[in-house]
């Protein structure tokens, strides 16, 4: 009788050490709880501990660690072990991801994300440009949207005589060889852009409307397959993968990839057809699809952009890239 105690007392801390073996991370989003991306990360979140046993876990912090800018960065440091940020938010360092940018991709963000996905795993991640964080998928939104609170856009003299925000990446050199007047912002500081007057309207997927409470919106054009498109990364911080048993890792390894994708991509999709019939339908918002000769002017002007882009990743080793974009446009097509 007199081992007992003992022997509780060694099944308690057994029992407290493996508490205490629970890895959680630390997960960072700068757009609001509703909006897609952090519903996907929440989502991801979910999975990781239901996949796990609860052995992994995620404490979403109340606010973001970074500027959306700077959140790369704050992940490969350890500031936050989990988040995501658009590519281009960073103009210059990613090149290879330009790709998922351009204009008419496709019609939802379910199959430009999945077939973003396989081609950047076969193409673009052996070359490393995301190097410094664990990379565990990319992803794009919804069909890029022209949105103002001015007048209809019709023809690309309309948009000329405007002031645009938009995110970066091609949009911001196609906008250029269009003549028009835009600035580089983060999404988050659309509202205040618009409401003050700064900026005339915004380029943006159908969710933004709703997402960023963009009430002063009345106009908006589309483009078949979108005006553009925007390459996002989902990460985790290496140091924390590393330091995880080989179990652990083969639970995030296969909540990685595809399953990124397509659970960002549904997310939006959900996001960009709720916008639409609910926020815009409620406020009024009047919407265009650009006519033929608006598009083939983007096309004339996105030409040289898809050359520059070939000549720049072949000379940082990648092979045939146009036969690349090519297969990326036929993935599009497959995705159900």
């Amino acid at each position: 009788m007199k081992f007992r105690p003992i022997a509780a007392a060694f099944g308690l801390a057994l029992l407290g050490s493996a508490a205490q073996a629970q890895t959680v991370f630390t997960a960072s989003s700068w757009v609001p709880p509703t909006h897609p991306l952090s519903v996907s990360q929440k989502q991801w979140c979910d999975a990781l501990e239901k996949e796990s046993a609860g052995r992994m876990k995620c404490n979403i912090l109340p606010k973001a660690v970074s500027a959306p800018p700077g959140t790369f960065d704050a992940v490969r440091d350890g500031l936050a072990d989990i988040s995501f940020t658009v590519d281009g938010y960073t103009p210059g360092r990613f090149l290879t991801t330009q790709v998922a940018e351009f204009p008419f991709l496709g019609d939802n963000a379910i199959a430009t994300s999945v077939a973003y996905q396989k081609i950047y795993s076969k193409y673009f991640a052996p070359m490393g440009e995301h190097k410094g964080v664990k990379v565990l998928g990319v992803f794009t939104h919804g069909p890029g949207v022209i949105f103002n609170s001015k007048k209809p856009v019709t023809h690309a003299a309309d948009a000329a005589s405007l002031k645009w925000r938009i995110g970066g990446g091609n949009i911001n050199e196609l906008t250029k060889l269009l003549g028009w007047n835009t600035t580089l912002k983060p999404a988050t500081e659309a509202f205040e852009l618009l409401s003050t007057g700064v900026m005339d309207g915004t380029l943006f997927p159908d969710e933004s409307v709703s997402a960023f409470k963009l009430s002063m919106i009345k106009h908006a054009t589309t483009f078949p397959g979108g005006l553009y498109n925007t390459s996002f990364v989902f990460m985790m911080n290496p140091g924390k993968y590393d330091a995880l048993s080989a179990q652990d890792k083969a639970v995030v390894d296969k909540l990685s990839g595809e399953f990124v994708a397509r659970t960002y991509g549904v997310n939006w999709e959900r996001a960009d057809d709720a916008s639409v019939n609910g926020a815009q339908k409620a406020q009024g918002v009047a919407r265009v699809q650009a006519n033929e000769a608006f598009i083939n002017e983007v096309k004339a002007k996105q030409a040289p952009l898809e050359d520059k882009w070939a000549a720049a990743v072949e000379a940082k080793g990648l092979k045939n890239p146009k036969a690349v974009l090519a297969e990326f446009r036929a993935e599009i097509a497959k995705v159900k």
